[in-house]
């Protein structure tokens, strides 16, 4: 293309000697400078949010991720230190009936009252029977004593929590992880790790696909990109373990939970339970006893033969009746893959079945819920998951001293690094940060550990932004003057 002026259209100059009209060579129109796209300008307050969630929630991330990695190798390791308790010397032809096991662990403890008894569901296991109200022992726990089912020998008494059947190592582990030992107070920083978990996560995955692929790379990179491209690796596999994770640990916490439970019953989607009314005109006749054992009525025997009747196989628990007017209830407690949760309520005075629930017939937000607990505490399926779980605690491990060290690097290493400039709200046109806003309020709103947080930091940096901007301000007046 001619770059001579004397030919250029865009010029307007005159050809064969012919002169311009006047002195003053018109220029063209600039091109309009293009409009930022909507990622552009949000993706500033999408790093900066990542930035300081990922410096301030981190601690909290780093004790749950820990806490997590021993509580999803506990469950083997429970295995082997309570292997004396919970299996049996020699493996017999015959089980004893369950009233016998009872009675010879009732024999061996007799204080407190018989809350359940867990039969033997394997051929080498032992089975347990639970003593609520026994002294020295928590009141939301009970006392398991495990009873050898061929030869009625009592092999031992340990302490136990939860549906799982936890035993004092599981159990000290699981509380550290839940509420590092400080009870309901302590709860609450498992929530606030859980409710920004998923952000911090989520907020990388698109901060991480949205740069170019070049910038992606680790091999042949060294100093805070090689940092950040581990960072991002790293993070990329594991942000969808991040937010289930998060999503599942709100189901059960303190105020999240509590909302998420509101909101399933709202849909008729909470988990239903059977009826354990005794049902007839027996209901009431020989139904409970002041002993504290769990025989009423037709006795444990005919009871479990009930169950057995509906299809309720191993393993089960039998709740006795808690008072005159109640029934017997039978549950299935299998919840590895594929899951086991049928459940039956029996007449003491008659041993007829009076009620059945399926899990089959569960709500689906109700199966979602508990396919996701068992999911996350590594026991739905078994091993592989626990091995998963440990892997996904080591990742946050990695990722949050990564993320350290790439704060450190961008201080040059000597002193840790610059923060994120603020006012990146400001790039974000209308239509997109109301909507933004509008959303956060709301989620905010249902995960209060998440929306108080997330408030009082944008107060703390308006006020810390307006305070540099008079300090600016003043020092600017006293150089004119």
């Amino acid at each position: 293309m001619s770059t001579d002026p004397s030919t250029s259209p865009a010029l307007g100059l005159a050809r064969a000697g012919e002169e311009p009209p006047s002195d003053e060579v018109p220029k063209a129109d600039p091109a309009p400078a293009p409009s930022p796209s909507p990622w552009a300008s949000l993706r500033p307050l999408v790093l900066r949010l990542h930035f300081y969630a990922g410096v301030f929630v981190a601690p909290f991330l780093l004790i749950a991720a820990v806490t997590g990695f021993l509580y999803a190798g506990a469950f083997q390791a429970e295995r082997l230190v309570y292997a004396h308790e919970m299996t049996v010397a020699k493996v017999g032809d015959t089980k004893l009936p369950i009233s016998q096991q009872v009675t010879a662990a009732r024999k061996a403890h007799p204080e407190g009252t018989v809350s359940a008894v867990r039969p033997s569901p394997e051929d080498d296991a032992t089975t347990r029977v639970l003593l609520a109200g026994v002294k020295g022992i928590d009141p939301d726990h009970t006392l398991a004593v495990f009873v050898d089912p061929y030869t009625g020998k009592v092999r031992g008494a340990l302490e136990q929590y939860g549906s799982t059947g936890a035993l004092p190592l599981r159990t000290w582990i699981d509380e550290f992880h839940r509420d590092l030992h400080l009870g309901d107070t302590g709860r609450l920083y498992s929530e606030f790790a859980a409710s920004w978990l998923w952000v911090i996560a989520g907020g990388g995955l698109v901060l991480w696909f949205s740069r170019r692929r070049a910038l992606r790379k680790v091999r042949g990179t060294s100093g805070r990109r090689r940092t950040l491209g581990l960072h991002g690796t790293v993070g990329v596999w594991a942000a969808a373990g991040f937010v289930f994770l998060s999503a599942t640990g709100l189901t059960w916490s303190t105020y999240a939970g509590a909302n998420i439970d509101t909101l399933r019953t709202s849909l008729g989607q909470a988990t239903p339970s059977v009826s354990s009314a005794a049902g007839g005109d027996h209901a009431g006749h020989g139904a409970a006893a002041s002993s504290g054992d769990a025989e009423h009525g037709v006795g444990l025997d005919k009871v479990l033969a009930a169950a057995r009747s509906e299809g309720l196989t191993d393993p089960v628990e039998i709740v006795p009746p808690a008072d005159a007017e109640s029934a017997y209830v039978v549950k299935q407690v299998q919840r590895s893959w594929p899951e086991k949760q049928d459940s039956v309520a029996v007449d003491p005075a008659t041993g007829e079945v009076t009620d059945v629930l399926r899990f089959a017939d569960y709500p689906l937000l109700a199966k979602l819920t508990r396919w996701g607990i068992d999911l996350h505490t590594g026991i739905l399926f078994g091993l592989v998951n626990q091995i998963a779980l440990m892997a996904l605690a080591l990742s946050l491990v990695l990722l949050i001293v990564w993320g350290y060290r790439m704060w450190w690097q961008r201080g040059r290493g000597s002193s840790f690094g610059r923060p994120i400039p603020r006012g990146a709200w400001q790039q974000v046109p209308p239509q997109i940060l109301v909507p933004c806003v509008a959303a956060t309020a709301v989620l905010g709103y249902f995960v209060p550990l998440l929306g108080i947080p997330l408030a009082g930091f944008l107060v703390a940096d308006v006020v810390l932004g307006e305070i540099a901007h008079r300090r600016r301000q003043g020092a600017a007046e006293a150089a004119v003057k």
